[in-house]
């Protein structure tokens, strides 16, 4: 399998992962369970910035190269979002477990990008 092959479905799989963070971002509010404050609360911090990281990723061959600078470059985009009032362009309700859901959610991302590169890198051998 050649490399653009494998470099297109990465970014068919990363795109994906950006659609599967908007969506949680949608349908936050019509989730109604267990710890629905929470997650109403901070799943969109969550979603948006395990989104960012595969957003970053789709943009730049060399910091797919090294998904700790994805990870950097998103966390600090997400943060400087939270801490600015959404950089002044939108209203964003600040709160402190917001810059931790933002952590998290970049780290998932961090974590599922390299155990599927890992595993493809497996399967291509």
């Amino acid at each position: 399998m050649d490399t653009s092959t494998i470099s297109n479905k990465q970014k068919v799989r990363n795109v994906l992962f950006v659609l599967l963070g908007v969506l949680i971002l949608l349908l936050k509010q019509s989730y109604s369970g267990p710890g629905q404050e929470i997650v109403q609360s901070y799943s969109g911090n969550f979603s948006i910035s395990f989104a960012v990281y595969f957003l970053i990723s789709i943009s730049s061959y060399k910091w797919k190269q090294n998904k700790h600078i994805t990870a950097i470059i998103s966390l600090t985009i997400v943060e400087l979002f939270e801490i600015t009032n959404g950089f002044g362009i939108m209203t964003n309700i600040y709160d402190t477990i917001d810059l931790f859901a933002n952590l998290i959610g970049v780290i998932l991302a961090l974590t599922v990008d390299q155990l599927l590169t890992k595993n493809n890198s497996k399967e291509a051998k």
